[in-house]
């Protein structure tokens, strides 16, 4: 049996096959020494909100996204998908990015939307002509 040493193993601690976002938005609170209440209260949310957000059954709107990852040193990207700027496992905490840096992944992430947004489109409407093909004669 292969046996990885610790930082193999805490490579993939919050990478997207390990982790959910509300996983990642934990760590990283936990990270930075904040409670749920805290994080909350600087975020000008609901408790509840943050919670649905950790336990992955709501999702943030772009412009908390920016703050959550402004106040809990982590890049935008590690927080939506585990790849970039992040915790690489429990407790480990990275330094704050500078606005160069924030609006360079901010510029990459949009660029990434954008060709997610086209392959949506193009299945959308591989979607529409398969629908119209197998509906019924008398139906269309």
């Amino acid at each position: 049996m292969d046996e990885k040493s610790d930082a193999e193993t805490s490579a993939g601690w919050f990478s997207a096959e390990a982790a959910t976002f509300g996983d990642r938005l934990e760590g990283a609170r936990e990270a930075a020494g904040m409670t749920q209440e805290a994080l909350a209260r600087r975020l000008g949310v609901r408790l509840t909100t943050l919670q649905a957000w950790e336990g992955d059954a709501a999702d943030p709107r772009a412009n908390r996204l920016q703050m959550l990852a402004g106040m809990l040193n982590v890049s935008l990207m590690w927080l939506l998908t585990g790849e970039g700027d992040g915790l690489t496992g429990p407790q480990t905490t990275r330094a704050p990015l500078t606005g160069t840096a924030i609006l360079a992944e901010v510029r990459a992430l949009r660029a990434g939307l954008s060709g997610l947004d086209g392959r949506l489109e193009r299945l959308e409407a591989r979607l529409s002509t398969q629908d119209a093909v197998d509906r019924p004669k008398g139906a269309r």
